[in-house]
């Protein structure tokens, strides 16, 4: 792994929206202004992002997911054979429901030449001046899970009889659209992905699956989907994964440390680096990390980005050290535990709680590696 892949202080990578955007996009949608415009203060906004991002310090930068509604959703509708719908139920969080925007299929899966992903990260090229982006990108484990969430199946029974064609159309039209953001000079590629996340939590899986919690078959699925999408791909571009419980408005979707996934997920997933979810008790102990593959870094993600109370530095720093008992420290590094915003509706926090939560990342960091 290239050392310079990744450092000592991350982000994940959504960061809060202005209220200037949060008001352009409610005029978008009663027509007040045009796509063309509230483009033009997306701009802006990124713009005075990157150049907060360079202020405080960070060494890899993101547009905050700011072109986008959801995490996920909005790269899903991007590609060919996919479409936004609005199902009946949003997804359920601990106390609140989210809005109900889905994707499902209108034909076989393909990369788009025009994906919205590409103008994202050309943008974002021209205003970086040389520093280092990471692109995030949901995972293709996570689009398998849309694509065949309740009625979504259906469409995927109609255009997919056969799963084997399904799943090899998925990780195809994913590692085209990765080879295209590289075409573009991008060397940093994100997969976040909630789905292992759903898989450690006993008691929301028993509930989905009527009382079997048997995840093999589904995280082998997923491992699959996820390699295969980012298999020989150019030597000098890294590709690390995030893995969380869910983050929307400041709640979470499931509970459960991450032994039940670690062994499949830890252990034999291809990429450089994982960034875990640490940040309360529903994260579990530092003990699945022992999976972790000697050549590999682990993100740290001890820091809540759901509120904006401040941890005590000596807590973050007594715990990097309890971690590094099964990862070394040189291999360890520090971050949120998710972004600020996963959606636009982004966690209940201030824009000024956000920074001060980074410049604490950058500060533990500085004490602990130097």
């Amino acid at each position: 792994m290239c050392k310079n892949s990744v450092h000592h202080y991350e982000i994940v990578g959504s960061f809060l929206r202005p209220e200037s955007l949060k008001k352009a996009r409610e005029d978008v949608a009663s027509g007040v202004i045009s796509g063309d415009e509230l483009k033009i203060i997306e701009d802006q906004a990124i713009r005075e992002l990157v150049a907060k991002q360079k202020e405080i310090g960070l060494k890899v930068i993101s547009d905050g997911e700011f072109r986008r509604s959801y995490w996920h959703l909005d790269f899903f509708w991007g590609f060919k054979g996919v479409e936004h719908n609005v199902m009946d139920q949003g997804y359920l969080f601990h106390g609140e429901e989210t809005r109900a925007d889905s994707a499902r299929l209108t034909g076989k899966i393909e990369f788009n030449p025009d994906h919205p992903v590409l103008e994202e990260y050309k943008f974002l090229t021209e205003i970086a001046d040389g520093t280092p982006i990471r692109q995030s990108i949901p995972a293709p484990a996570q689009l398998v899970a849309e694509l065949v969430r309740g009625s979504n199946e259906e469409k995927v029974d109609e255009f997919y009889p056969d799963r084997e064609v399904f799943y090899q159309d998925i990780a195809k039209a994913y590692r085209e659209t990765i080879l295209a953001l590289y075409d573009l000079g991008c060397r940093d590629v994100k997969l976040d992905d909630c789905t292992w996340g759903m898989l450690v939590d006993k008691n929301f899986w028993t509930t989905m699956t009527n009382g079997e919690y048997d995840t093999q078959a589904l995280q082998e699925l997923y491992l699959r989907l996820n390699n295969d999408a980012i298999v020989d791909l150019p030597e000098d571009l890294h590709v690390t994964t995030h893995v969380c419980r869910g983050n929307y408005h400041s709640t979470w979707a499931t509970s459960g440390g991450y032994e039940p996934v670690a062994d499949t997920l830890l252990g034999n997933q291809n990429v450089e680096a994982f960034f875990l979810e640490f940040d309360d008790e529903r994260s579990g102990d530092f003990e699945p990390l022992r999976f972790v593959p000697e050549e590999k870094h682990v993100v740290l993600g001890l820091v809540t980005s759901k509120d904006g109370q401040l941890e005590e530095k000596e807590t973050v720093v007594k715990r990097i050290k309890e971690a590094s008992k099964y990862v070394p420290l040189e291999r360890l590094s520090l971050s949120p535990q998710c972004g600020f915003a996963s959606t636009e509706e982004g966690n209940i926090l201030t824009e000024e709680d956000q920074w001060k939560k980074l410049k604490l990342v950058i500060d533990v960091a500085d004490e602990v590696w130097g």
